[in-house]
C-alpha cells in the first residue's frame, strides 16, 4: 500500500448525518480516531480510506446505499476541487479537470476520453487490495450527480461498467437510467450532447481564484512521490489501453524518454523494471478475480498476446497462470 495520504472532506460528516448513519459508528469500525473530523480536512492512507468506505457500507447494510449518496449529494458536500469543477461551462470541461486535481481528493485516477460517441470517465485504483464495491459505484453515481447539480436536467449515462458489476437492483437501475454492467474498468459514460450541456453553475472567476491554490497542492503532492511511483501510477491507467512503451508513459509524465529514465536511474532502477514489478502485481490482483480469463488479462496488462504473459509470468513466479490460481500464491509480491 502506498504511503500518500488523501483528503476526506469535512463535508462527509453532514453528508452521512442526512443519510441517517452513524459517523461515530462509522469510524469504530474502521478503527479510526472518534474525533476525526473535528479538525478540519481529515487525511487518511489508502489503506484508511479503504477502511472507511469498507466500515460505511457494513454501518448502512444498504445494497442502494449509493444511490441514496448520489441522490444526497450537494454543493455544500464537495470540497474545493469538486467545488471548483462545478465552475466549469460543462461536464467534459469539469471531468477534465477534476481529472488532473482527484490525487488531491482519494486514491483514485481517473482517465476522461472523449470521441463521437460522447464522454468516458475510467477510474484507476493503486495496486494492493481490490477497492470496496460501495466506493466504486459511488464513484460512478458522483458523476451522474455532478451532471445533474451542474445542468439542472436530469442526465443519465449512457453506459455504466464495473470490473464486478453489483447483483441489478431497481433503485440502482433508476438512478443510472441503465444497469451497472461487467466491463474491463470501472467506468461511466454520457452522450456528447449531455456532455457538453452547459452548467448553469459555470463560473470562471471562481474557478480562475481556485485554480492556483490547486494547482500549488497538487505540485507538493507529486513533488514528494518518487520518480518510480509516478511511473507505476501512469502505468494503471495506459496498461488497460494497450499503452506500455517508456514513450507513452514518459509523454504523460511531460519528460523525454531519456531523462525519465535518468530520474529512475537515480533511484537505482529501470523504466522495464517498474514495468515488469508493476505488471506482476497487476496480473496477482486480476488472477484473483476467478471471473478473469486469462487472455483478458494478458489484454489489460497491454501484451500482445497471451504467450507473452505466460512467460512473464513464470519468470515471476515459476507457475503458470492456472496453477498460482489453484496454489493460493497470488499475495502481492
Amino acid at each position: 500500500m502506498t504511503a500518500e495520504r488523501f483528503t476526506l472532506d469535512p463535508g462527509t460528516r453532514a453528508l452521512l448525518h442526512d443519510l441517517g448513519i452513524s459517523v461515530a459508528r462509522v469510524l469504530r469500525r474502521a478503527r479510526l480516531p472518534a474525533g476525526v473530523f473535528a479538525h478540519g480536512p481529515v487525511t487518511m492512507t489508502t489503506e484508511e480510506y479503504y477502511r472507511f468506505w469498507d466500515a460505511l457500507d457494513a454501518e448502512a447494510a444498504d445494497p442502494d446505499l449509493a444511490v441514496r449518496i448520489g441522490r444526497a449529494l450537494s454543493v455544500e458536500a464537495f470540497n474545493p476541487p469538486i467545488f471548483a469543477a462545478l465552475c466549469s461551462a460543462n461536464l467534459r470541461t469539469a471531468a477534465e479537470r477534476i481529472a488532473a486535481f482527484k490525487p488531491l481528493i482519494g486514491p483514485v485516477g481517473l482517465r476522461v476520453t472523449v470521441d463521437h460517441t460522447g464522454l468516458t470517465i475510467a477510474v484507476h485504483w493503486p495496486g494492493g487490495p481490490t477497492p470496496p464495491p460501495l466506493l466504486i459505484v459511488t464513484e460512478l453515481a458522483f458523476w451522474t450527480a455532478l451532471a445533474r447539480i451542474g445542468t439542472r436536467r436530469e442526465v443519465n449515462p449512457t453506459r455504466a461498467a464495473m470490473r464486478r458489476a453489483p447483483r441489478p437492483s431497481p433503485a440502482t437501475t433508476s438512478y443510472f437510467g441503465t444497469r451497472i454492467r461487467e466491463g474491463e474498468t470501472d467506468a461511466v459514460s454520457f452522450s456528447a450532447e449531455d456532455a457538453a450541456l452547459p452548467f448553469l453553475t459555470e463560473d470562471e472567476s471562481m474557478w480562475n481564484f481556485f485554480a492556483p491554490e490547486l494547482r500549488r497542492r497538487l505540485s507538493e503532492l507529486e513533488a514528494s512521490a518518487t520518480t518510480a511511483d509516478r511511473v507505476r501510477a501512469a502505468l494503471h491507467e495506459r496498461l488497460p489501453a494497450g499503452e506500455s512503451s517508456i514513450d507513452a508513459i514518459a509523454g504523460q509524465l511531460m519528460l523525454s524518454p531519456r531523462t525519465l529514465q535518468r530520474q529512475l536511474q537515480a533511484e537505482d532502477t529501470s523504466y522495464q523494471a517498474v514495468l515488469s514489478d508493476t505488471r506482476e502485481k497487476l496480473a496477482r490482483r486480476y488472477l484473483a478475480d476467478r471471473t478473469l480469463p486469462t487472455s483478458q488479462i494478458a489484454y489489460l496488462l497491454a501484451y500482445d498476446d497471451t504467450n507473452s504473459f505466460y512467460r512473464a509470468f513464470r519468470r515471476w513466479t515459476g507457475l503458470t497462470p492456472e496453477a498460482a490460481r489453484g496454489s493460493g500464491h497470488l499475495s502481492p509480491a
